[in-house]
């Protein structure tokens, strides 16, 4: 069983600290749902664990595995089965999708996979997200639709096969059918390869299909709270206020900063 560790995260962006001492532990075949109001530090976790060069570690640690992931740049992250599905995923004109694929998966290969292989698994891979076929064919993200550039990250990571999956607000943009596809291919992965996830999102239905084993809140900077899938029902009912009430914590007020890794670590880490 492998296990994500994070102990004692502090995150600063532009000299302003938002991760204040976040500590989490993720196996293998877990589902955490990452709660909280915007702008008090779910993004920048997921970023900071991604490797995101804006967010800068200024003390804690991320192993995976007993390795540490802080001493790894983003595409050995990636190779060391680490998936960031994207709340802005990237546009790189003329990269199509299945030429940003094979180069993802062929680094992570000793030997390059056959291409009547990856055409096939490709194509299986469209057709369970029920996207159009020639998806292989378009260049990434480039004249997405929001809901299209958020299954089309489904997509990567059903390819991909990563042992952890981030997923940052995959949700939002797709509309009922399409959230059922999408929660159904991570479901499916999930019983497959023993996926463990971390859910950033900000609605219960999603959760319902999900079906989380653990969650947490996070408020300014910290996680104030975490349980099982009651306490997603309880933030769906009762929003907020009781937490700050509860546990003495000071909701931030603002937007977080959207995250969007740079072009080349998206294509490092597809």
């Amino acid at each position: 069983m492998s296990c994500l560790r994070i102990e004692d995260l502090h995150v600063d962006v532009d000299g302003k600290e938002i991760l204040k001492g976040l500590t989490l532990e993720i196996h293998s075949g877990e589902t955490h749902a990452l709660m909280g109001p915007n702008g008090n530090g779910k993004s920048t976790l997921l970023a900071a664990i991604m490797g995101n060069p804006k967010f800068h570690v200024s003390k804690g640690s991320i192993t995976l595995d007993g390795k540490d992931v802080l001493a790894m740049e983003v595409d050995e992250r990636s190779k060391a089965g680490l998936f960031l599905g994207m709340q802005y995923p990237s546009e790189i004109s003329g990269v199509t999708n299945s030429d940003f694929l094979r180069a993802a998966i062929n680094a992570r290969r000793e030997k390059p996979i056959p291409l009547f292989s990856f055409i096939k698994e490709m194509e299986q891979s469209i057709k369970d997200m029920q996207m159009k076929e020639d998806l292989a064919h378009r260049f990434l993200n480039e004249g997405f639709s929001g809901g299209e550039k958020k299954r089309n990250e489904i997509v990567q990571m059903k390819m991909l096969k990563p042992n952890f999956a981030m997923l940052d607000e995959i949700d939002s943009g797709l509309d009922v059918d399409a959230l059922k596809i999408v929660a159904d291919a991570i479901c499916s992965l999930q019983q497959e390869n023993g996926l463990g996830l971390l859910i950033v999102s900000h609605y219960a239905r999603f959760y319902d299909l999900l079906k989380p084993t653990h969650a947490h809140v996070l408020v300014d900077g910290q996680i104030v709270v975490s349980g099982g899938s009651e306490l997603v029902e309880r933030i769906d009912q009762n929003g907020y206020e009781w937490i700050e009430k509860e546990y003495h914590v000071q909701v931030v007020k603002e937007e977080e900063k959207e995250v969007e890794l740079l072009g080349v670590c998206a294509a490092n880490h597809g």
